[in-house]
C-alpha cells in the first residue's frame, strides 16, 4: 500500500550544491586569486602567495586537458600524480585524480 504513492507525491532527489565557506562554486570559479586567497586558511594562503611550482602548474594543465576532452555529463579521465600536497583549487572540482601513496595510485574524485 505504501508503494502505491502517486508520482507527484514522491520526493524528488535534490543534489547538494557545493559551497566553500558560504560561497557557491560558480562564484568561486569567477573569483580572482586575490579574493580566493582571502577565503583560504593561513597555510594555503602562504602556499599560493609563494607561487605554484612547475610540477603543480603541469598537473593543473593535465587536469584542464582531461576535463576538456571528456564528453558532456561524464567523468574525466584519471590524472595520475605524486603531488600529495597540492592545494585544491575551485577549477579542480569534478576531476578524477590518481594519488600515489608510495605503492599504488588511489583514485580520488574531487567534489
Amino acid at each position: 500500500m505504501a508503494d502505491e504513492v502517486a508520482p507527484e507525491q514522491r520526493k524528488r532527489r535534490t543534489f547538494r550544491k557545493f559551497t566553500y565557506r558560504g560561497v557557491d562554486l560558480d562564484q568561486l570559479l569567477d573569483m580572482g586569486n586575490e579574493q580566493l586567497m582571502e577565503l583560504f586558511a593561513a597555510r594555503q594562503r602562504r602556499r599560493l602567495n609563494r607561487g605554484l611550482k612547475r610540477k603543480h602548474m603541469a598537473f593543473l594543465k593535465k587536469l584542464r586537458k582531461a576535463k576538456k576532452e571528456c564528453p558532456a555529463l561524464e567523468k574525466p579521465a584519471v590524472v595520475k600524480t605524486h603531488l600529495r600536497d597540492m592545494v585544491i583549487l575551485p577549477e579542480m572540482v569534478g576531476s578524477m585524480v590518481g594519488v600515489y601513496n608510495g605503492k599504488t595510485f588511489n583514485q580520488v574524485e574531487i567534489k
